[in-house]
């Protein structure tokens, strides 16, 4: 599910940076919400992919109100034709959903899928999509976890692959994952942690090759 909100979100950038709002593509928009109204409380395999049975994961749920959200842009910034109260009404309803199943009060953080309590570093997209801002408490305690639970050697890894081992079909520990560093060093931003954020970003930008290129997962 959480595709639809990145092609909405792209769209949405795209605009911003000065592409003209045509029709031909708000026709698709209109297509993907379609499918978003009648789809986005099912439950998916998540940004991860996870081979297990589908969930209902945070980062899923938050990537389809960016979608709504996006569309509502659509309408209010870009003047597109669309049923706009309506869509109002679901952004509200999912943001609704993910505070009252995505976070966990008492762990103080935002986990991976409702009713668990397993960390993801997806969640940082949080405040870097525009969902709740940095500086909400429930945006630090996410990210103090994060820090806490998935950091090795100043990089993130994706999750904890003993929490979820038969689900993803991953055994031992893995690697970190490259860009969820990066989701950090972003959200420490956010958070106006500058010298921590900077810390973060050098650190992963250390980890190019002589191209320029960097891989997937960074073995600390």
């Amino acid at each position: 599910l959480d595709v639809y909100g990145e092609v909405m979100d792209a769209l949405d950038v795209a605009r911003s940076s000065g592409l003209a709002a045509d029709q031909p593509t708000w026709a698709v928009q209109r297509v993907i919400m379609d499918y978003l109204e009648g789809h986005w409380a099912d439950p998916d395999n998540g940004l991860w992919e996870m081979r297990g049975d589908r969930q209902q994961f945070t980062h899923s749920k938050v990537m389809t109100w960016v979608g709504v959200d996006r569309a509502i842009r659509g309408i209010e910034e870009w003047h597109l034709d669309g049923p706009l109260d309506r869509w109002k009404a679901l952004r509200a309803q999912i943001h609704a959903d993910v505070l009252e199943h995505g976070y966990d009060a008492d762990l103080n953080t935002f986990v991976q899928a409702y009713g668990s309590r397993d960390l993801d570093a997806a969640l940082l997209l949080v405040p870097a999509v525009g969902f709740l801002p940095g500086e909400d408490p429930r945006v630090i305690g996410t990210i103090e976890a994060i820090q806490r639970d998935l950091q090795a050697g100043g990089f993130v890894r994706r999750y904890l692959t003993e929490d979820t081992t038969g689900v993803d079909g991953l055994r031992g520990e893995e690697a970190t994952f490259l860009v969820c560093t990066f989701w950090l060093a972003e959200c420490l931003a956010h958070q106006r942690r500058r010298k921590e954020a900077r810390e973060a970003f050098q650190r992963a930008c250390r980890c190019a090759n002589d191209l320029g290129l960097f891989a997937e997962a960074i073995q600390p």
